[in-house]
């Protein structure tokens, strides 16, 4: 039985002190990660405050705008949160510093024929996602943007 104990306790040292050199070695070896891209996917009125906290929690995350590329790409019922005409102050102050920072903004196109909204009507920043904002979605993640709907 004491055999037993000094052969495992010996392996077990062993096996401990492998796998702390490779996980030194592999942090020596690892580069920084490249800047994300994300685009976040906002179709929800109720979301719109989420959202736009899980994006400025995402900026302070990541040490600022600097170092990662966010997308919105708003959609649906969201839409008419973003309107000029009605919006919100604080909603309209957030994305005004969001832009700033390069937020990208893309209202869906078919939403904006169904609400009949124009893009002067919107908030400064957006563009129009003409074949839709499902389909931008799409073409934003063939490009390597990491998906985020919140």
């Amino acid at each position: 039985m004491n055999r037993r104990s000094l052969l495992w306790t010996a392996l077990s040292t062993v096996g401990a002190g492998l796998l702390a050199s490779r996980a030194s070695a592999a942090t020596a070896d690892q580069k920084p990660p490249a800047k994300l891209k994300v685009v976040y996917h906002l179709a929800d009125a109720d979301r719109v405050n989420f959202a736009l906290g899980n994006i400025q929690n995402h900026f302070d995350g990541v040490g600022g705008p600097d170092n990662v590329t966010i997308a919105l790409v708003v959609l649906g019922p969201a839409l008419k949160s973003f309107a000029r005409a009605s919006a919100n102050p604080d909603i309209t102050a957030r994305v005004n510093k969001f832009t700033k920072a390069g937020l990208q903004l893309a209202a869906c196109g078919n939403t904006m024929k169904a609400q009949d909204v124009t893009l002067d009507g919107l908030l400064p920043g957006f563009t129009i996602a003409d074949r839709g904002g499902v389909v931008r979605i799409a073409e934003l993640q063939s490009q390597g943007y990491l998906y985020i709907r919140p």
